[in-house]
């Protein structure tokens, strides 16, 4: 008995996870943001996070 039949179940269990529906996938952003109720440091992240999201679209496209 070589070293390959002892090893077989080891990944057995990879094919059988369970996948997330991508209707069940959520890109990370909050939706229950409110301009009427943010502060300045709100704001604020909110123009860091645009630019960032400007300046990643522009290296995908290159």
């Amino acid at each position: 008995m070589g070293r390959s039949h002892g090893h077989k179940t080891r990944d057995k269990n990879k094919a059988t996870l369970p996948q997330v529906p991508k209707n069940m996938k959520s890109d990370g952003r909050d939706v229950e943001f409110s301009l009427e109720k943010a502060d300045q440091d709100d704001l604020e992240a909110l123009a860091r996070s645009n630019a960032a999201d400007a300046r990643a679209k522009k290296r995908q496209k290159k």
